[in-house]
């Protein structure tokens, strides 16, 4: 495991390398945030500090004072080489990593071992592919001129709302909640479908937990959990859906959402290893400590899982 406060000074010297002209747009801040939101264990409390380093300006004045706090960071060479690593793992978040790349992580090693301010330069030009590759992917959505940021953020959102604009449904619910009742389902959906089927069991408990966890009706609920699981598939941007599950909920939400996604594994009385492992991910990207996803495992029965 990735030493938190290792982490947290790399990620403000990243976004300091991405400030290093002064400005940022809107999609840039997004994209951005996609990628940082990839680095390990950073906890919820911890993001939101790396929140305000994102939103606002850093100076050269400051961008010394992170760099610096970096270097007090990296106290031995597993240091330097957990932190190399993150970068790594960043850059390669969408699967593409160009020789140019892997050159710029070859300089920055170099520039982890001395940290000095030249390290600047080297995360500005790293982290410039990969953005332009998150901002290309986005940018290729089909039908972006209507409801775009909606489309790029919830998709299983995007859905029911335009299918309330086509008159198919009408829902009594304040639009915030209705925004957190589809970033639940489209995550239920995505480990009803890990086994490419998702049964009536399946649909049936992620009806029942948006009515329970989230206080929905029935017309609600079945009607959030059908968009889902239509929308569920290789085009659904999981990190926007994580992210935006996070951003809408407090830990305590969180934590009882492990349960109600093993419910969901659960429906047909075994829990696969493959569903395991995908809770196990979805705990993770937000921002839940390990120990948690165990006490929700182990919930299950023994004999009901497979590990």
């Amino acid at each position: 495991m990735t030493d938190s406060n290792l982490v947290l000074n790399l990620a403000k010297v990243v976004v300091a390398a991405a400030w290093v002209d002064g400005e940022i747009d809107q999609e840039e801040i997004n994209n951005l945030k996609d990628l940082l939101f990839l680095l390990p264990d950073i906890t919820g409390r911890e993001w939101a500090m790396l929140e305000m380093y994102i939103e606002s300006p850093i100076g050269p004045a400051e961008r010394t004072l992170l760099v610096e706090s970096l270097r007090e960071s990296l106290s031995s060479s597993n240091d330097k080489a957990l932190a190399v690593q993150a970068l790594e793992d960043m850059v390669r978040a969408d699967g593409v990593v160009t020789e140019v790349e892997q050159a710029t992580v070859r300089e920055i090693t170099v520039a982890i071992d001395s940290v000095d301010v030249g390290l600047i330069g080297n995360l500005a030009r790293l982290i410039r592919n990969p953005l332009q590759r998150r901002m290309q992917a986005v940018a290729k959505t089909p039908h972006r001129e209507e409801h775009f940021e909606d489309y790029i953020k919830n998709k299983v959102y995007y859905g029911v709302r335009r299918r309330l604009d086509l008159g198919e449904s009408h829902l009594d619910i304040p639009e915030s909640n209705l925004r957190k009742l589809c970033l639940a389902g489209g995550l239920m959906a995505r480990i009803a479908q890990v086994d490419l089927v998702i049964t009536q069991e399946e649909f049936s408990v992620m009806v029942k937990a948006l009515q329970t966890s989230w206080d929905a009706t029935f017309e609600v609920a079945t009607f959030v959990a059908e968009v889902a699981v239509s929308e569920i598939g290789a085009e659904l941007d999981y990190y926007r859906l994580t992210r935006g599950f996070f951003d809408s909920t407090n830990e305590a939400e969180r934590r009882h959402f492990l349960d109600v996604l093993f419910a969901v594994a659960d429906a047909d009385d075994l829990v696969s290893h493959d569903e395991i492992e995908e809770i196990r991910a979805i705990a993770r990207s937000i921002k839940l400590h390990h120990k948690q996803f165990i006490a929700a495992k182990v919930r299950i029965p023994r004999k009901r899982r497979e590990g």
